[in-house]
């Protein structure tokens, strides 16, 4: 079975946004949507509701944004070259 990044999709209030995506990310989206649906027996979700979590889970896992949030300081810069690994 395939191991996504995503679970199921919590059912939340959402605030509204717009965003514009090029035709290939909405098409990827479309396909993790599809692949979410099989992998967790349920239906494949919208795939506007993968954004958040993508987001989410990217901010989550994003270590210099993490140590900049615990940094009150402010001494690692979101705009730096540096990656998190």
């Amino acid at each position: 079975m395939t191991k996504l990044k995503l679970g199921p999709l919590a059912d939340d209030k959402p605030v509204k946004i717009s965003v514009e995506l090029p035709a290939a990310v909405h098409r990827d989206l479309v396909a993790y949507a599809q692949v979410l649906g099989r992998t967790t027996g349920q239906t494949a979700p919208d795939p506007s509701k993968l954004i958040v979590p993508m987001v989410e889970r990217f901010m989550a896992t994003d270590r210099a944004f993490a140590k900049a949030r615990r940094d009150r300081s402010g001494q690692v810069a979101f705009g730096s070259a540096e990656k998190s690994g």
